[in-house]
């Protein structure tokens, strides 16, 4: 670092540079018994004495000459070259003196960092930098208190905080400190007149309850001691805790006030209400008041011949659906009749097919006697092998006879394939039958069900593809485990061969043409049971197709069910009707009463104008005149009650009408309900019949197997027993070259599974976009529920504007009332006027009665134009109550959708996981 620097240059620099010019450097006192110091440095415990010998090398930080040496005594070659031993001294010390320079210590690398955190902490404002040691045993986590005070006293820590807390380490511009802390006393500044900033802020700090000796004033910012403003903005807290309470209080109290308005104005309508109430029930006596309630009904009669009217509307569509559902049923019950007696010639093909096979199963069982009394002979001819010639020549007897036998058994299973491709011709042209009988239905459902069918279909068709996923991978297993089996025989035979030398050669043909027998056998046996896998796959279809079938007739079902509800509802309606006829009849009843009580009253009133006497001439006409009004409105009643009775009349017909109609349709709808189920219990006897065909087949087949069985059987015991005197190689070469193409041919059917599952693959990926259109038809659903909830929203916003607008109409009928009620109290003091100056006042009576007459009229006209209007407001606000309820059911109705939707997805993207 220093070539040319020692211990002397170092000691002569520091003299130099701080000796008298820092108090904390002295020049060393020499004592007694103490080691020699070179300069001393005055600290806050005491001063202390240093000495720099050996100084700088110490800074150089070198390694220990022991460590080094050790080191280049290694027994690794690597750490032994690291370490050299040392050149003599005068080379060392040259080498040294060069080294020195060039050489980067740790205390050079502490000094660079020092350095680093010297300029960091410069650029940034620290109060204090102390490092301070928590213990002495150097253990994480562990706090020796004495130590650390004793650390911080030493250091003047605790001085420089009591310095600073009688300092004032905290300030703000009076300007800050005004908008801040004016919360805490507003009133000692007035917001009209003008203060400046630092008298603002000594008057808020004046008026405030804290300790005055805690905060200065200079000239431009307010300073605090340690604490204070801590205390200042606890105050604020609490202050705005407190106004925030008061708003809050204000806000309640003007709430509740409104609130106690609101029921007040409730409570005073209440009133009026009552009030109304109680004068109606005064007024409802009245005979005025009994004759407008009984020709108040009449006036509505105009909207019952509407309802009629719409009514016949609807039952003339109701007879159009109804005509239009019973054509289409009797198209499908032709449908139907068709196909059961195709059903019914299956059936008969299928009782003539099982026939047969009982047939081919007694041929078997003949053949499994053969078998037997063959083998019997061949144990014989074992037994009896004494020389080769005799063997030979009953070998060729009996191999005579198994041709024989063999050539029978093809014949027996041509037979059987021919019945076979019979069968799966007429299965082909039933199967296009149903087909087209099955488009034709669904081109009828489409318009009912398209979403769900398709559904359906995709799922179906899901399960189809996973069943024959299964088989075709059940095959290839079989597959696989034949080869293999095949392959343990190869290798069974290969170990024989060696064994098998020393038989002769027409043992070895006769061997080789039974095998080929055998070999033919089973390629039969196997083509059958394709044909049998096919018959089972077209079974499946069918019953496929009968289950579309039913959901069909579940659907008319439904239909049914519909129309069932459609004439309940017009029932419903009907006794509706009659209902309203019964109230129309009461009215008219009490019509008639309050005629009678008219017609008494002015009997009552005669009687009193003849007591009274002197009757003018007038008076009399005016009697003639009420008179004729009153046999007009008499009349005007009887006409009414007339029309009354025929629309009655009419209306009981036309519902008897169609009654009898609805109960015809029902009997007609029990009626197909019942050939349905019957079809039904039929297809079902029809499925039955063909499962038990199907275990018949399967019987068939395991007779086969087991014949198959029992001829390999006799093959391994000929084998055993000509084990001994087989010995060429060639022929037993041959055989292992057939094995071998007969392993080709498994390969080549293994490659055309793998084919089929690649084809599978595909359809499943085609499953998959279909998933995804499903998924975006979910998508749009979900669009639209929340169109339809808008629309619900918007209802409910029409309905609330629909009930303003009634209680507006109500509070207007209400004063109505009121004015009728005041009408009604001047009446009656007219007519007690009348009653006591009934001879004297006639005339000015009947101009007052007159005018009264005309007044009532109209408030009449105005009741009826506000009970119009509330009818009105009802009607709409009951439509629009039906609407809102319709579009919350078909909201719950797309939610089940959507649910239904995604369970279906998430177990189709389970399957899909598991594939």
């Amino acid at each position: 670092m220093f070539p040319k620097s020692s211990d002397t240059t170092f000691k002569d620099k520091l003299y130099a540079q701080h000796l008298g010019k820092t108090k904390a450097f002295e020049k060393p006192k020499p004592a007694k018994g103490k080691a020699e110091a070179h300069f001393s440095l005055v600290h806050y415990a005491g001063t202390v004495d240093y000495n720099i010998t050996g100084w700088l090398e110490k800074n150089k930080d070198p390694l220990n000459d022991s460590v080094c040496q050790l080191y280049g005594k290694s027994g690794v070659k690597i750490l032994a070259a690291l370490y050299p031993p040392p050149p003599p001294e005068d080379k060392a010390k040259k080498g040294g003196k060069k080294k020195g320079g060039s050489m980067q210590t740790v205390s050079s690398q502490f000094r660079e960092n020092l350095h680093k955190l010297m300029t960091n902490l410069r650029s940034t404002h620290p109060h204090f930098v102390r490092c301070l040691i928590p213990n002495e045993s150097k253990t994480p986590g562990l706090m020796e208190n004495f130590l650390v005070i004793h650390q911080l006293r030493c250091n003047g820590v605790l001085e420089g905080i009591r310095i600073c807390r009688k300092g004032f380490p905290s300030r703000i511009i009076y300007a800050d400190f005004k908008q801040r802390y004016k919360v805490l006393n507003a009133s000692v500044i007035p917001e009209g007149q003008f203060m400046d900033n630092k008298k603002a802020s000594e008057k808020l700090l004046g008026s405030i309850d804290v300790n005055h000796e805690d905060y200065k004033f200079g000239h431009t910012k307010v300073f605090f001691k340690a604490g204070l403003l801590g205390v200042l903005e606890e105050m604020r807290d609490e202050k705005l805790a407190s106004l925030v309470g008061m708003v809050q209080a204000l806000s309640r109290g003007f709430l509740m006030r409104r609130e106690f308005s609101k029921m007040m104005e409730r409570r005073e309508s209440i009133y009026a209400i009552q009030y109304n109430i109680r004068s109606f029930m005064n007024v409802k006596t009245w005979p005025w008041m009994k004759l407008y309630f009984k020709i108040k009904p009449l006036l509505q009669s105009a909207e019952t011949e509407k309802e009629l009217a719409n009514m016949k509307e609807n039952y003339e569509k109701m007879k159009t659906d109804l005509a239009k559902a019973l054509s289409t049923k009797k198209q499908m019950e032709e449908k139907l009749v068709a196909l059961t007696q195709e059903k019914n010639d299956l059936a008969l093909q299928v009782a003539s097919e099982g026939e047969s096979l009982n047939d081919a199963e007694e041929r078997c069982e003949g053949l499994i006697k053969s078998k037997i009394q063959q083998e019997a002979k061949l144990k014989e001819t074992t037994e009896r092998l004494e020389d080769e010639e005799e063997i030979n020549a009953e070998l060729t007897a009996k191999k005579r006879k198994l041709e024989d036998e063999c050539s029978e058994l093809k014949k027996d299973i041509d037979d059987l394939e021919l019945t076979l491709a019979k069968v799966e011709k007429e299965k082909h042209a039933t199967e296009n039958k149903v087909k087209n009988l099955t488009e034709e239905m669904a081109s009828m459902d489409e318009s009912v069900a398209k979403l769900t069918k398709e559904k359906k279909a995709l799922q179906e068709a899901h399960q189809q593809t996973l069943d024959d996923l299964q088989a075709e991978e059940d095959k290839v297993n079989t597959l696989t485990k034949a080869k293999t089996k095949l392959e343990q025989q190869v290798d069974d035979l290969e170990g024989s061969l060696e064994q098998e030398k020393k038989l002769r050669m027409d043992l070895e043909r006769s061997k080789r043409k039974l095998e080929g027998d055998l070999k033919l056998a089973q390629e039969s046996i196997m083509d059958l049971e394709n044909d049998k896998q096919q018959a089972d796959e077209k079974i499946k279809k069918k019953e496929f197709e009968t289950t579309q079938l039913l959901s069909k007739v579940e659907d008319e079902q439904s239909l049914g069910a519909q129309l069932q509800k459609k004439i309940k509802e017009l029932q419903a309606r009907i006794e509706e009707l009659e209902e309203e006829i019964e109230a129309e009849r009461a009215a008219r009843a009490k019509v008639e009463k309050q005629r009678a009580d008219l017609s008494r009253e002015l009997e009552e009133i005669s009687e009193r104008l003849e007591e009274a006497g002197g009757a003018t001439a007038a008076q009399i006409e005016m009697n003639k005149k009420r008179e004729a009004e009153f046999q007009k409105l008499r009349r005007d009643l009887e006409e009414s009650t007339l029309q009354h009775e025929a629309t009655a009349s009419a209306l009981r017909k036309k519902q008897a009408d169609s009654v009898a109609e609805l109960g015809e349709q029902i009997d007609n709808l029990q009626r197909v309900k019942q050939k349905l189920e019957k079809e039904k219990s039929e297809y079902k006897m029809e499925i039955d019949d063909l499962s038990s065909n199907m275990e018949a087949v399967a019987k068939a087949k395991g007779n086969l197997e087991k014949m198959c069985r029992t001829l390999e059987d006799q093959l391994s015991e000929l084998k055993t027993k000509n084990d001994e005197n087989v010995r060429q190689v060639n022929d037993i070469s041959g055989q292992r070259a057939r094995l071998l193409t007969e392993n080709g041919e498994f390969g080549r059917q293994l490659e055309e599974k793998e084919a089929l599952v690649s084809q599978l693959t595909r359809g499943k990926q085609a499953f998959t976009q279909q998933v995804e259109e499903l998924k975006r038809g979910i998508e749009e659903e979900v669009k639209a529920k929340n169109a339809l909830a808008h629309g619900v929203q918007s209802a409910r916003h029409d309905c609330d504007l629909l009930r303003e607008q009634f209680e507006e109409e109500q509070e207007a009928k209400a004063e109505l009332q009121r004015g009728m009620s005041k009408a009604n109290s001047e009446v009656a003091q007219w007519r007690t006027k009348y009653e006591t100056d009934a001879i004297q006042r006639t005339e000015e009576l009947e101009e007052a009665k007159k005018k009264l007459a005309q007044r009532l009229q109209d408030a009449e006209e105005t009741i009826e134009a506000t009970n119009s209007k509330c009818a009105s407001l009802e009607k709409t606000k009951q439509r629009l109550q039906g609407e809102v309820e319709d579009l919350m059911i078909d909201v719950e109705r797309a939610n089940a959708l959507a649910a239904n939707l995604d369970k279906k997805q998430r177990n189709f993207d389970k399957v899909l996981a598991e594939w």
